[in-house]
């Protein structure tokens, strides 16, 4: 099954990072934060990628082909999607391009231990359109609990307490497309809302590691983990 990579964003929330190069080769342990999610796809048996670029579009390639010398499993593509194109809009252009009735797909910045063939098996028993992972956004703020104006706990905010988001690692029918009317729709706003109003939006629960890379502070997180060989992500 071909897994589609949004890579095409302008990833302004870590800007110190995303000056000279498109977000998703932002360097985790020496390899780009987009070589670690194809090798979380790969370790689990799907091999074939179409990079939806934009942003800094001409550097992907290289560097991608230069971490995956030495992996002949992998094939990869980009396909540049549109320097203001939406999330969306890319989806839609890389699934025409892809001619296929279902991929996979996920953001360029997100790293988790998502066991991806209980996600596909999900997205089929409920004859969705569309599935996505929910997680646990991290927490990160320390959690205060108040009664009668004095603090009664103070201490780390749990995830848990955080309810859940929508983490990528998508499974899309080509039949989303009908839902997608514009290179400038986000993927999140209409279509999503209404395939969730129709029952056809499906949401894997995974409680398990997740965490983006919005800020040079998450991105020095994720470094940490790996130099420490502690990276749950890590599942090859």
């Amino acid at each position: 099954m071909l897994c589609v990579i949004l890579a095409g964003g302008l990833g302004t929330r870590i800007s110190e990072e995303t000056q000279e190069k498109p977000k998703p080769l932002v360097v985790i342990g020496g390899k780009p934060i987009i070589w670690h999610i194809m090798m979380i796809y790969s370790s689990q048996g799907f091999n074939d990628f179409l990079i939806a670029g934009g942003y800094k579009n001409e550097m992907l390639a290289p560097e991608i082909k230069k971490h995956l010398r030495h992996n002949s499993k992998i094939n990869f593509e980009v396909l540049d999607t549109g320097l203001k194109t939406s999330t969306g809009g890319r989806i839609k252009k890389c699934m025409e391009h892809a001619g296929l009735p279902r991929i996979l797909a996920t953001y360029g910045d997100g790293l988790g231990n998502i066991k991806l063939k209980n996600l596909i098996e999900l997205h089929e028993q409920n004859e969705s359109i569309a599935t996505l992972t929910a997680v646990r956004p991290p927490a990160r703020f320390g959690r205060v609990v108040i009664q009668d104006n004095l603090v009664t706990h103070f201490g780390e905010k749990i995830q848990s307490d955080e309810g859940w988001i929508n983490g990528g690692f998508f499974v899309l029918e080509k039949d989303l497309s009908n839902f997608i009317s514009s290179d400038e729709m986000p993927l999140e706003q209409y279509p999503f809302s209404h395939l969730s109003s129709i029952g056809k939006l499906g949401a894997y629960k995974h409680e398990a590691f997740w965490q983006p890379m919005d800020t040079l502070r998450e991105k020095q997180e994720l470094e940490k983990l790996w130099q420490n060989n502690l990276a749950p992500w890590k599942i090859w």
